[in-house]
């Protein structure tokens, strides 16, 4: 919440998040001396900025024990706080519906009989520039296109935070789509058939889909031990191994290498709360028990 605003007495004030944290948070994070998010502030104004906001929180969502833990870790919560139920935001993915799917294709333009592969890489806190973060692709597209074949295109959604636009060469308008960074990330989520990503929490609830999700992470030893550093055990934890090169993220996506059982076991400890009926329980919380 912007520090100007001041809640009233009688507001309640529902932090909902934005995902589950596979990357450390405010007080968990350590002090390597860098700038940090709300940016060009200082380790101990980046904790203070958090503290400021988070003592006015009635509530806070937490999707699964795990986040319980280091929410009130990385905020120095009252675990009093915590709705413990899973995310509204999810159910639209538990109930997923087919013709929902083909009807935001037809919206965002997206080949109806095609593979999606959607791509959602999240910011580094190192990279941040006058106009705000900066994220440098470090994927060849053309290499992409040639590997996946025809039957096969990308979906860009580059992460709210970043500040500059990739934009498609002529050349590969027909197999790279960008998706507007303040587009809706769920609308992404039910397009696609398989997820890329590399830091971002995206891939908590991708994986209530059900369906295959590759980390690409070529730069993880900097981004564990100089940047955020994480709270899972990377690779051990994730639904799938960390890959390091195209190459190779390339080969698991066109032969279809998935363990979709280690999936399913990572959906029993992070996404077991979500049963389509979230936001009811939510609404009911705070409406008719608060």
């Amino acid at each position: 919440m912007a520090p100007y605003y001041h809640k009233k007495g009688e507001q309640v004030y529902l932090q909902t998040w934005h995902g589950t944290p596979l990357k450390r948070l405010g007080h968990d994070i350590l002090d390597n001396g860098i700038t940090y998010y709300r940016s060009r502030l200082s380790y101990q104004q980046m904790l203070r900025s958090y503290d400021d906001d988070s003592r006015h929180w009635d509530y806070l969502i937490s999707p699964n024990p795990f986040s319980s833990q280091a929410f009130t870790s990385a905020f120095n919560l009252n675990k009093g706080k915590l709705l413990e139920v899973g995310y509204p935001r999810v159910d639209c993915l538990v109930n997923v519906d087919s013709s929902k799917c083909m009807e935001l294709k037809r919206r965002y333009g997206l080949p109806l009989d095609k593979k999606v592969v959607l791509y959602a890489p999240t910011w580094r806190d190192d990279s941040f520039g006058i106009r705000g973060y900066r994220f440098e692709l470090a994927v060849d597209f053309y290499k992409w296109k040639n590997h996946l074949g025809d039957d096969t295109v990308i979906l860009f959604k580059p992460h709210y935070l970043i500040s500059n636009v990739y934009q498609v060469p002529n050349d590969l308008s027909d197999f790279v789509y960008i998706m507007a960074a303040s587009a809706d990330i769920n609308d992404a989520y039910l397009m696609s058939d398989v997820l890329i990503t590399d830091y971002s929490s995206v891939f908590f609830d991708y994986a209530n889909l059900n369906r295959p999700i590759y980390f690409y992470m070529y730069d993880f030893e900097q981004y564990e031990q100089e940047l955020r550093g994480f709270y899972l055990k990377v690779p051990d934890e994730l639904p799938n191994d960390v890959i390091r090169t195209e190459k190779e993220l390339l080969r698991r996506i066109k032969e279809d290498i998935f363990d979709y059982d280690r999936l399913q076991a990572f959906n029993q400890v992070f996404n077991s709360w979500n049963d389509g009926k979230v936001s009811s329980k939510v609404a009911k919380r705070i409406f008719y028990e608060n």
